[in-house]
C-alpha cells in the first residue's frame, strides 16, 4: 500500500486504487493513481485539494477505516466488461458475495464502514476503466492507455470540485 498522505491523516478526499502492476491492464488503477499523484504535487496553495492516496492489490476490509473522517471517497479500478473507456457509478453500502472473502467489492468496504464504524460511509463513487487483458508479465495495451488519459481528464475534473466544496 503507498499513500501521498497517511490514511489516517485528515484530508478530507480519499483516493483508493487497485490493481496489480503486473497484470498487463489490471494495472490501470494504480497508473491512475500516479498519474494523479503527480498532478496533484503540483498543484500548489489554496489550488491543491487535501487528498490521501491508497494504492492495493484488492480492497480488503481494513480499508473501511479508511474512510472515516472523509468528505468524499474516488475508488478507481479496471474492468473487463466495459464498452466504453471508463464508467463512473455511485456507490451505496452494499453487502454482496464479495463481503466474506478476502477482496471485498467497493460496495462491501462500504458496508464494513456502516457496520464497524456505526456511522454512514461518505459519499462515494467507483471509477472503472475499460481493460482488455490481465495477463501476468505484460504492458498495459495501447488501448487502455488512451482510455486512462480520458479517465485522468474526469478524475482530475473531480479532484477539481472537491477543493470548491
Amino acid at each position: 500500500m503507498t499513500s501521498l498522505a497517511s490514511p489516517a491523516d485528515n484530508a478530507p478526499w480519499l483516493l483508493i486504487a487497485w490493481g496489480n502492476r503486473s497484470r498487463g491492464d489490471d494495472a490501470l488503477g494504480p497508473l491512475l493513481l500516479d498519474r494523479l499523484q503527480a498532478w496533484l504535487g503540483q498543484t500548489v496553495g489554496a489550488q491543491a485539494p487535501q487528498v490521501a492516496c491508497i494504492e492495493d492489490q484488492q480492497l480488503q476490509v481494513e480499508h473501511a477505516l479508511d474512510l472515516l473522517g472523509r468528505r468524499g471517497v474516488l475508488f478507481i479500478d479496471a474492468a473487463l466488461d466495459l464498452r466504453q473507456p471508463f464508467a463512473i457509478e455511485t456507490l451505496r453500502a452494499r453487502r454482496d458475495a464479495s463481503f466474506s472473502t478476502h477482496a471485498l467489492s467497493p460496495q462491501a468496504v462500504l458496508q464494513a464502514h456502516l457496520d464497524v464504524c456505526r456511522c454512514p460511509p461518505p459519499p462515494s463513487t467507483l471509477l472503472t476503466l475499460r481493460a482488455s487483458a490481465f495477463d501476468l508479465g505484460t504492458p498495459p495495451s495501447a488501448q487502455a492507455l488512451s482510455d486512462l488519459a480520458l479517465a485522468e481528464v474526469w478524475a482530475r475534473d473531480w479532484l477539481t470540485r472537491c477543493r470548491r466544496t
